[in-house]
C-alpha cells in the first residue's frame, strides 16, 4: 500500500508549482512602458506591435519584448579624426551629432546599430566636405561644413528612423608646426595693425596740433590788430579832446608859455644829456611871461598883443562835438572772452575725441596743393569794425 502522506506531499508540490507559474505568466503578461520610450513586440520571433509609453498585456510566452528604444534626443560625441585637406595638411576634428529617434521599428530593423552607423558615416562625409578646402577655409568655415554635414547624415539616416537635429565641429587642431606659423603670422599682422594705427595716430596729432597752432596765430593777430586799432583810436580821440579843451579855453600865450617852461627839466632829464639845445622860440616865451607880470610891450623880446583886442574881449571858440566812443562794453566784451574761450575748449576737446577715429582722408586736404589760393578758414570771431571815426580838428 502506498503512504497516503506521499500523495499528499505530491499534491502540494504540483499546486505550489501551478501557482509559481501563473505568478510568473502574470508578470510577463503586464508590461508598464515609461515615458520617452519605446518597446518593439515580436510574437513567435516576428514583429507584431509597437507599445507606446502605459499599460500593455503580452501574451506569456509567446509575445516577448525585442528590444527597448529611447525617444530623446541624444548626443553623441565621436573621437578625433585625422582629416586631410586639399593643400595636403592633416588636421584633427571632433564632431558632435544630436539625433533622436523617431522610428523605433526602423531603427531596430533597418540597421544593427544606427549609433556606429551615424560615426562611420560622419568620418566618411568630413573628409569629403574638408578634403575639398585648404586649412584657411577650413578653419573659417564651420558653419558651411556643419550644414553641409546635417544634409548628408539627415538624408543617409531617414530611412533608419533616425533624424539628425544638428552637427557641429568641437575643434579643429592643425599641426603643431602649421600652429606656429600661424602664431608668427598673426604676430606679424597685429604689429603690422599697430605700427599703422601709431603712424596714423601721429599723422592726426600732428595736423591737429598744426591747425591749432595756425588758428591760435590767426586769433593772436586779430587780437593784436584790433588792440592796435582801439589804442590808435584812443590816443587820437585824447589828443583831439586835448586840443578842444584848449581852443575852448582860449589859452593866452602866458599859460603856454608857462607850460613850455615845465617841460624844460623833462627835457633836459637824463644821464646821457651832454648838450641842451635851447629853441629860438625860448626868448618869445620870456617875453610872454614878462608881459604877464607886467612888462611893457614893444620892448624886445616882449611881444605886442594884437590892435582892438584886449584880454576880456577874445572871442570863445565852440565846442567840438565828439562822436560816441567805438569802444565795446567792458561786460560785454567779458561775455564774448567768455564764449570765445568755451569755444575754443569745445573743438579742443572735439578734436582729441576724434583722435583715436579712423582715419578721415579729408583730413588731408590743407596737405595738399591747391589750383588756386586757399582762403583762410573762419576762426569764428569776426573782426570788429572801426565806428565812430573823429572828424578833422577845426583850423583855427
Amino acid at each position: 500500500m502506498s503512504d497516503p502522506n506521499a500523495g499528499t506531499i505530491v499534491l502540494w508540490i504540483v499546486i505550489l508549482a501551478l501557482v509559481i507559474f501563473v505568478v510568473v505568466a502574470l508578470f510577463k503578461m503586464v508590461r508598464v512602458v515609461p515615458q520617452a520610450t519605446a518597446l518593439i513586440i515580436e510574437r513567435l520571433g516576428r514583429y507584431r506591435h509597437t507599445f507606446e509609453p502605459g499599460l500593455h498585456w503580452l501574451v506569456p510566452f509567446i509575445d516577448r519584448v525585442r528590444a527597448g528604444v529611447d525617444l530623446r534626443e541624444q548626443v553623441v560625441s565621436f573621437p578625433p579624426q585625422p582629416v586631410i585637406t586639399s593643400d595636403n595638411l592633416v588636421v584633427s576634428i571632433d564632431t558632435v551629432v544630436y539625433f533622436q529617434v523617431t522610428e523605433p521599428k526602423s531603427a531596430v530593423y533597418e540597421i544593427a546599430n544606427y549609433i556606429t552607423a551615424i560615426e562611420q558615416l560622419t568620418v566618411t562625409t568630413l573628409r569629403n566636405v574638408v578634403g575639398s578646402m585648404d586649412l584657411e577655409q577650413t578653419l573659417t568655415s564651420r558653419d558651411q561644413i556643419n550644414g553641409q554635414l546635417r544634409g548628408v547624415l539627415d538624408e543617409a539616416t531617414g530611412r533608419w528612423g533616425v533624424r539628425v537635429n544638428r552637427v557641429e565641429l568641437k575643434s579643429i587642431d592643425p599641426p603643431a608646426s602649421v600652429q606656429g606659423a600661424m602664431e608668427q603670422q598673426m604676430r606679424a599682422e597685429r604689429d603690422r595693425r599697430a605700427t599703422i594705427l601709431t603712424a596714423e595716430g601721429v599723422k592726426q596729432s600732428q595736423i591737429l596740433t598744426a591747425e591749432g597752432e595756425k588758428q591760435s596765430q590767426i586769433l593772436r593777430a586779430e587780437g593784436n590788430a584790433q588792440a592796435a586799432i582801439l589804442t590808435a583810436e584812443g590816443e587820437a580821440r585824447a589828443i583831439l579832446q586835448v586840443f578842444d579843451a584848449i581852443h575852448q579855453g582860449d589859452a593866452d600865450p602866458k599859460l603856454l608859455a608857462y607850460q613850455y617852461l615845465q617841460m624844460l627839466p623833462q627835457i633836459a632829464n637824463g644821464n646821457a644829456s651832454k648838450l641842451w639845445v635851447v629853441p629860438t622860440e625860448f626868448t618869445a616865451a620870456l617875453g610872454s611871461i614878462a608881459q604877464g607880470f607886467g612888462g611893457v610891450p614893444g620892448t624886445p623880446g616882449i611881444p605886442t598883443p594884437p590892435s582892438g583886442e584886449d584880454e576880456g574881449e577874445r572871442t570863445p571858440r565852440p565846442r567840438t562835438a565828439f562822436p560816441e566812443t567805438a569802444l565795446t562794453d567792458p561786460g560785454e566784451a567779458l561775455a564774448e572772452a567768455r564764449r570765445q574761450a568755451e569755444a575754443a575748449t569745445a573743438d579742443a576737446t572735439s578734436a582729441g575725441t576724434r583722435s583715436g577715429a579712423p582715419f578721415d582722408p579729408s583730413a588731408e586736404r590743407g596737405q595738399r596743393p591747391a589750383d588756386g589760393p586757399t582762403p583762410p578758414p573762419a576762426t569764428g570771431i569776426p573782426p570788429r569794425p572801426v565806428t565812430g571815426e573823429p572828424d578833422e580838428p577845426q583850423q583855427q
